[in-house]
């Protein structure tokens, strides 16, 4: 969504940052976003919050986007939670419902011909922000299921150990603005790097510099 001030961004054999505005948003259109505030509109059922983005950049039919959405719902185990607003539910349902939004929408057979049309990812800031353990785990649980599943991408944005380990194949650890380390999460928890030790128990004491203390 930004332009980037230096480096190369690469998805799928092309150069984002080099990419017109008119391809970018075919581009976005295979990229779904989870954001970590405000996830669902309160003025919408939480099928109607699923199925907007299927109406607005998929084109598909209300009652088709309805009924697709209510599938994605029951996914995340939120069938019986359709037609419910918002503020009617706990914020861990909020999340469970935001993430039945922006996987890919399923293609015919016919329509997936060549690898790059199966290139799909999904971004998650913060996906268990503000949750209980038990419901922060159960998200976990969800995004790698569904991943797996669907054959998809699932980048995940998290401070949250048991969130990464719970999820992750690869950990990019950032420090300082820039990759520290790419690991495996087994990888990681072996790590002899101070740093990365420290994060990843929490502890208040280390080599880590926080800003304000």
């Amino acid at each position: 969504m930004l332009r980037i001030d230096s480096g190369e961004i690469w998805f799928d054999g092309k150069r984002v940052d080099q990419l017109h505005e008119g391809a970018l948003e075919s581009l976005r259109q295979r990229v779904g976003m989870c954001s970590s505030r405000r996830p669902c509109f309160d003025s919408m059922t939480l099928a109607e919050n699923v199925a907007l983005p299927l109406r607005k950049h998929h084109g598909m039919r209300q009652s088709a986007a309805l009924d697709e959405a209510k599938k994605r719902l029951a996914q995340v185990y939120m069938a019986e939670y359709a037609d419910r607003y918002p503020a009617e539910l706990s914020d861990g349902m909020r999340k469970r419902a935001a993430i039945a939004g922006p996987w890919p929408v399923p293609r015919s057979p016919q329509r997936v011909r060549r690898a790059r049309d199966l290139a799909e990812v999904v971004l998650f800031d913060e996906p268990t922000t503000g949750l209980d353990p038990v419901s922060a785990r159960r998200v976990d649980r969800l995004i790698r299921e569904l991943a797996k599943s669907l054959g998809v991408t699932a980048v995940v944005v998290s401070h949250d150990p048991p969130s990464i380990f719970g999820i992750a194949d690869r950990v990019a650890f950032i420090y300082q603005g820039i990759v520290h380390v790419v690991a495996t999460p087994a990888e990681l928890k072996a790590s002899s790097d101070e740093v990365v030790q420290q994060f990843i128990n929490g502890r208040s004491s280390g080599p880590m510099e926080t800003p304000g203390f």
